[in-house]
Parts: structure tokens; C-alpha cells; sequence
């Protein structure tokens, strides 16, 4: 299960900087301006090794009316759903009041407290922390979210205080929720709850005609032709814009914590709504997760042929990205093609999980060399050796060879519809990664021997004759 890491602070101390730093992307708007950041952004942490979520919140700014209200209830929700708490303090402006009411409110969570002093660089270490001992959290951590420095550091201390935790929420998550697992999720007011309890065959969970029912992941485990799976109903995610209920806004959080808890994700659509921005969003996301990954369009026996042909032509547009993702119309209300779904969760469940052998693997990609040749980088052509598996859920295939840093994402693209086909890998992602052979002989000069020396020289007198003949 993800750990969730909360980014808190003043405004304008590097909270929205530090995220896009942390998730390696541009999603929270950055300016030198205060309070830009009012509602939570969510993203999933891809600086270090281990998987993890971060929350990027409201300044606090102590203000008693208006917006700031709501702003200081949302990041406390954020503090008590946080695994680990980012405590943002700035290392120009120095220590300041509102510091203190924020320090005596992260003491009070009896949680991992990391107090980052921001805007750090080019300053001494010791000046940058004296200031902030006081505020007893520890010892204070210079960084600069702006540049990165000791971010990375940062990151190893915090996978290594959590990775206990992790193990234990690991271990409770195999033991509650025996074997496949399949995180269901959608937008409000789908049928995720309707398609769950028609897979049971019991009324399990609440199923009303409200958007918003569902407010936590709920795990409903049950056993089929022998086979054990668990079902996690979660609550739905909408638009951001559309979001006013603070419960409901960490209902994305849970639903993230799902995907990656599942082994197979079914996005569930409303065939009756079309493709929405928000379905393409989620699917996106299950995406992100790496996981073997179901369309079930619900609703579809209320739609006439004109309907039927618009959605899917509109899966067909605009869900190009994810092409490799099965496609399956139901009715989860009347019970019409639910029960090949099982059998679909199966089949991209073995394709997840399938042990690929070294010899298959590369005698594909020199298949795949000989169809379709490598491009050329700087004048050579791109050398590739030898796959072998990586990994499973998703299937990661690991491909050695010469300048392979260099290799074009068509060409990536390429090699993935050639293990897809070749390998029956439909359902799931399939992720490539490259390893480049070291040249030992990179950063060694080239000792001449005195032949070649003396050769060397001829050859410099013979040029500068032939120049100076030319000159005449």
C-alpha cells in the first residue's frame, strides 16, 4: 500500500516547487506570490525507489475568515492521512511566529516530522538550521526545492523510517485480501457498488443512486470455480472543480492506494455520459499504476445503435493511450455480460504475472532488429544484444546494448506491440527498459607505442609539405 508524504508550510515557502520536484512533473502552478496553492494536489512520488503519494497543501496562513478557513481544515485532513509529514520553513525570511503554530500542530500528530529549511542554497549549513532547533522537531534539513539539493538524501531517510510500516501494511493487505485483486473505480454514480455486489451475488455494499455513497475502499473478498479474488469497491473520483465535501477529497488518495494494493483495475465508464475528460483522467491513472487494466462500460443495454456506435467510436479517439486495455460492454443493474468478466480479470491477470524466458525474449527483439532496423544515433546504428525479464504486473523487459540512452519512444512503442503480440500480453502494460554497455575504455587516453609515435610525426611532416606546396 502507498505511503502518503503531506507537504505543509507558510505560504510561499516551496511546498508547490518541492512537489514538482518530488513527482517529476509541473502539475502545481509555481510563483513568487503567496496563497497560490489553495485546494490539495495529489500526485505519485517518483523520486527514490519505493512507490508513495505526495499532497501538496495550502499555505497556512493564520488568517481566521474567508477561504483561509477552509484551506486549514483541508490541510488538516492532509496531516492526518500523511504516513510522513514535509514541514516547509524558510531559510530567508527565517524563523517567524506562525512557524511556531504550525510546529505545535505537527507535534501534536505523533507522526514522522522532516523539517525542511527551503531556500537554502548558497548558504552555510549551520547558519540555515540555527534558527529553527528551537522549534523542536529534530534537527533541521537544509534543501532547496528550486535546484534539488539533498533531496535526494532527504528521500533515503524517509523510505528508510518508513519501510517498517510498509512492511506491515504489506503483509495486512495479503492477508485481508487473498488472492486476485481487482480495485474497481470510476466517476460517481457508475455502478461500481451495483457491478460488486452482481459479482458476489449478494448485496455486499451500499448501491444507492447518490453520487458519493461510497466514501472509503471497501474489500469484499470471495472464491469462484475455486479461484480466490478480492474485490476493492472505492469511492468515486470527480472533477477537482466539482469536489466541495472534505471527506470526498481524499477519496482519490484511496482510490490511488487501490490501484496499486490491485493486480487488475476495472475503469468503469458510462456508456450513456460517452467518454468523459475525467474517464480519461482515471485511466490515466490505472495507467500510471502499471496495472493489468479492464474498460467496462456499464449501462449499455439502456443504449440505442446511434449510442452505441458514438461511444465506441469515442473509445476507438480518445483512448488511443491505451489501447492495449480489453474492452467490455455490461449492465451491471440486469447482470448482462457481467459474468465474462472473471474470466477476463483471469486472462489479464495470467498475462501480468507470465514468467517470460531470456532465449524467447531475445530471439524476438532480433526479430524484431531484422523487421524493423534501429535507428541511427550520431552516424552508428543503435546496437541491441540480449532481453531478459525485470519484472511482472507489469511485465518489465530489460534490453542491453549500445546506445541505448539514445533509443527514439517510436521506437520504444515498436518493441512493445512486438512482446505484446508475440507474447499474448494483452491487458496489461508492457514496460521497456534500457541498460548501455560501459565502455572500459572510455575515459582511458590512448598510449601510443614509439612505432606509432614516430609514424605520427612522418605523417605531420608529410601534411605540412603538402600545405606548403599548395601555398606555391
Amino acid at each position: 500500500m502507498q505511503r502518503v508524504v503531506a507537504l505543509v508550510g507558510r505560504p510561499n515557502v516551496g511546498k508547490s516547487t518541492l512537489f514538482n520536484r518530488l513527482t517529476r512533473s509541473r502539475n502545481a502552478l509555481v510563483s513568487d506570490f503567496p496563497g497560490l496553492t489553495r485546494d490539495r494536489q495529489y500526485g505519485l512520488g517518483r523520486l527514490g525507489d519505493e512507490p508513495y503519494i505526495v499532497v501538496d497543501t495550502g499555505g497556512l496562513s493564520g488568517e481566521t475568515d474567508g477561504v483561509d478557513v477552509f484551506m486549514q481544515q483541508q490541510v488538516q485532513m492532509a496531516l492526518e492521512e500523511a504516513s510522513v509529514v514535509f514541514f516547509l520553513v524558510d531559510a530567508r525570511d527565517g524563523l517567524v511566529p506562525h512557524d511556531e503554530v504550525i510546529a505545535a500542530k505537527v507535534r501534536a500528530l505523533n507522526k514522522p516530522v522532516y523539517l525542511l529549511v527551503n531556500k537554502s542554497e548558497g548558504l552555510s549549513e549551520s547558519r540555515a538550521q540555527n534558527e529553527f532547533f528551537s522549534l523542536g522537531l529534530g534537527e533541521p534539513i537544509p534543501i532547496s526545492s528550486a535546484h534539488g539539493d539533498n533531496i535526494q538524501a532527504l528521500m533515503q531517510s524517509t523510505f528508510e523510517t518508513l519501510r517498517e510500516q510498509d512492511e506491515g501494511v504489506e503483509s495486512s493487505v495479503t492477508t485481508l485480501a487473498p488472492g486476485i485483486r481487482i480495485a474497481v473505480v470510476g466517476r460517481p454514480n457508475v455502478g461500481k457498488s451495483t457491478l460488486i455486489n452482481r459479482m458476489v451475488g449478494e448485496e455486499r455494499v451500499i448501491a444507492y443512486d447518490m453520487p458519493g455513497t461510497t466514501r472509503d475502499s471497501i474489500f469484499v473478498p470471495f472464491e469462484r470455480d475455486e479461484q480466490q479474488y478480492t474485490l476493492i469497491d472505492t469511492a468515486g473520483i470527480r472533477r477537482r472543480a466539482r469536489v466541495n465535501d472534505m471527506i470526498e477529497k481524499f477519496s482519490v488518495i484511496k482510490a490511488l492506494q487501490a490501484m496499486e494494493a490491485a493486480h487488475v483495475v476495472i475503469v468503469m465508464l458510462d456508456g450513456s455520459e460517452g467518454i468523459t475528460d475525467q474517464d480519461l483522467h482515471l485511466v490515466g491513472m490505472a495507467l500510471e499504476a502499471g496495472r493489468g487494466l479492464i474498460l467496462a462500460i456499464n449501462k449499455w443495454d439502456g443504449l440505442t445503435k446511434d449510442q452505441r456506435d458514438h461511444v465506441k467510436g469515442q473509445i476507438d479517439l480518445r483512448l488511443q493511450f491505451a489501447s492495449y486495455a480489453e474492452h467490455h460492454f455490461i449492465s451491471a443493474l440486469h447482470g448482462t455480460g457481467v459474468g465474462l468478466l472473471l474470466g477476463m480479470v483471469k486472462q489479464v491477470y495470467a498475462a501480468a504475472t507470465r514468467q517470460l524466458s531470456t532465449p524467447a525474449l531475445t530471439r524476438e527483439l532480433q526479430e524484431a532488429q531484422l523487421v524493423h532496423q534501429p535507428p541511427l544515433v550520431r552516424g552508428r546504428r543503435v546496437k541491441m544484444r540480449y532481453a531478459h525479464t525485470g519484472g511482472h504486473n507489469p511485465p518489465i523487459i530489460v534490453i542491453h546494448g549500445n546506445q541505448l540512452d539514445d533509443m527514439p519512444a517510436a521506437y520504444t512503442r515498436y518493441l512493445e506491440q512486438r512482446f505484446r503480440k508475440a507474447f499474448d500480453l494483452y491487458g496489461t502494460p508492457v514496460r521497456i527498459e534500457y541498460k548501455t554497455s560501459e565502455n572500459p575504455y572510455e575515459d582511458k587516453p590512448n598510449k601510443l607505442s614509439e612505432r606509432q609515435i614516430k609514424r605520427k610525426k612522418r605523417l605531420v611532416k608529410f601534411v605540412k609539405k603538402a600545405e606548403k606546396r599548395k601555398r606555391r
